[in-house]
């Protein structure tokens, strides 16, 4: 089984040590050929900044983007289940202490913009540990 997430994707922009490439992500269902009848269908242009010195490459290139797939399974533990398992300690919490229903949910949602502006805060040290790499496609 391969452990590698694999996105193709064109050469935006290219700093000194940084190069920028944009992707499209699209949902599961973009493919479909009944996608102009449904509204599920979405692709989204992503721009991925990728640390490092490339010489070899230009603007404009199509490339190969590769990461660990394991790091898909951390972004969606650190992006919905962690924040899930807060909210519902806040809730439970609050109602254990005799709070009301209303109070309890308001509660386990105001939690949630102090959680990801705390991984905002952290988005330096994120991004050392989310990296893809880049390679040309033959």
């Amino acid at each position: 089984m391969d452990d590698t997430i694999h996105h193709t994707g064109i050469i935006e922009r290219i700093d000194r040590d940084k190069v920028y490439v944009k992707i499209i992500q699209q949902s599961a269902c973009a493919g479909c050929h009944a996608k102009s009848m449904c509204n599920a269908s979405e692709s989204k242009d992503r721009l991925v900044e990728i640390d490092g010195i490339f010489n070899s490459f230009q603007v404009n290139e199509v490339v190969d983007l590769y990461g660990r797939s394991s790091l898909g399974y951390l972004a969606v533990l650190y992006a919905f289940v962690l924040p899930l398992i807060i909210l519902l300690a806040v809730v439970i919490f609050c109602l254990e202490s005799n709070r009301s229903e209303a109070v309890s949910a308001l509660a386990g949602l105001a939690v949630l913009p102090v959680y990801y502006s705390v991984l905002y805060f952290f988005k330096d040290k994120l991004k050392k540990r989310f990296v893809f790499a880049m390679r040309k496609l033959n």
